[in-house]
Formats: C-alpha cells, structure tokens, sequence
C-alpha cells in the first residue's frame, strides 16, 4: 500500500469515525459542501464523496463555492478541479467585495463582515439546492485553536461543535473533519496536488496574527507532549461542569456535592 493510499484510508477512518460518533449523515441528506480553494475544503469532499459510494444510508453531496468578488480569484481551477472528478456543483458569484469596501465601518473586523457575507450566501445557495446540511472543513486543529483563542482573548470556555443548527434556522452545519490534524490534511493536499485557490482578499493574513500565535504555542507544545491534540480535542467532548465556574450552573443547584 502505498504513502498516499495509507493517508487517504487514515484520513478516511477518522472522518467516517467523526459521522458516526456525532451523526452527522442520515439517510435522504443533501448536503452542500462549502469549497473555498483550499486544502481543507477539497480534502473534505473527497472524503464525504469516497465514504458516500459505501455508506450503508443514501445522501447526496453538492459542492458550493461562493466568490466574494475579490479580484485576482481564479474559481476557474476550483470549476475545472470539480468537473475533472464529476462532483455537482454550483459555482456562486457574489458581490461581497464591493459591499465591504463600501459599508465596513471604522474598527469592525474585515474578516468578520466578510465572514458573514459568505456564510449568508452559502446558507441562501444551499436552499436552492433543497439542501439540509451544510458540510464545512474545520479540522481539529481549527478546534482547539478556537478553544484557546476564546479562552485567551474571550473568557469564554468554548470551542466549536461538530453538529449545530445553522443560524437561518434552517440547516444543519456539520464538520466532519473534526478527529483529522492539519499536518495531515496539508500532507493529503500536497500528494493529490490539489489546485489551491487563495481567497485574493486586500487583508489576507493581517486579522489572523492571533490564530497564528495559538498554532505556534501549540506547536511548541506538542515538542513535550506528542498527543497534545489529541488530548485537547477529546477534552472539548469530556465537560466536567461541577468543576467549573459557571454561576448559572451553581445558581441551579448544578453543581451538587463536592468531591476533592
């Protein structure tokens, strides 16, 4: 067997491990998978796709991308890349730049507005597909970054969810690449030479200086402790509130005897 075919099956395993542990896929689901151009996107819909061909329950995969308008993205190769391996899809053109260039208001994060921009646009182009679900490509060191970003810069102790309702209300967002480390999605990418597409945005890079510094901590962390994600990620899904600080826990009587 070879290096790639290993990593696939590994990357496989986890990502069907995720769907089962967190029931991400049910029978009859179409499901929109947001493609951006990046690896993470393009390694989650091989992944729903190879899973798809075996999968004991029936569903259906569109693949979406949403062009914001930035000058200089090439959808292009994203479109030839998806018509190459016959996946459905629907390339959305959108004029989000033009929106945040006219209505972004002094001190309000470009990424964020921007962020909202697409994530409206993909909720609205999934309902024209008659989707349920929208699969996105958050991996788990997106997890654990979040969880030290909020935790660090928030006071809040949270992290994101593999399974929650969309804020239309009207879908299911799902990130089934959940239990799968960057280095191996980026080690996946680089074998198939996936066609990379970057975003063309003016401030690429600028608003993710913080993100950057929890990958390096964790980074320097992993140095000592090998299965440091691993751990992290599996603490995300192992809550002990009684040991924790939330007043409104206690204030319900949540958190009951004490034990040292």
């Amino acid at each position: 067997m070879t290096t790639t075919e290993k990593l696939f099956n590994r990357i496989k395993r986890q990502t069907g491990k995720a769907i089962g542990d967190f029931g991400l896929i049910e029978e009859g689901d179409r499901i929109a998978v947001g493609i951006s151009g990046g690896k993470d996107s393009y390694t989650l819909l091989h992944m729903l796709e190879a899973l798809r061909k075996k999968a004991p329950v029936n569903f259906e995969l569109f693949a979406i991308n949403i062009d914001s308008g930035f000058p200089g993205y090439h959808k292009e190769l994203i479109e030839q890349h998806l018509q190459q391996h016959h996946f459905k899809y629907l390339m959305a053109a959108t004029d989000s730049y033009r929106i945040i260039e006219d209505k972004l208001r002094p001190g309000t994060s470009y990424c964020a507005f921007c962020a909202r921009l697409r994530r409206g646009s993909l909720y609205t182009q999934a309902e024209t597909l008659d989707c349920n679900k929208i699969a996105l490509g958050h991996h788990l060191d997106d997890f654990i970054e979040t969880l030290l970003l909020n935790q660090f810069y928030a006071g809040t102790l949270a992290a994101m969810s593999a399974k929650l309702e969309a804020d239309n209300g009207k879908h299911t967002i799902i990130r089934p690449l959940v239990y799968v480390e960057e280095a191996e999605i980026q080690a996946y990418s680089d074998l198939n030479k996936f066609p990379i597409v970057h975003c063309s945005c003016p401030v690429v890079g600028a608003e993710d200086q913080k993100r950057q510094e929890m990958k390096q901590l964790i980074n320097k962390l992993a140095e000592e402790i090998p299965d440091i994600r691993n751990s992290m990620i599996s603490a995300i899904g192992n809550i002990h509130p009684r040991h924790l600080l939330d007043q409104n826990l206690t204030k319900k009587g949540g958190e009951g005897k004490v034990r040292s």
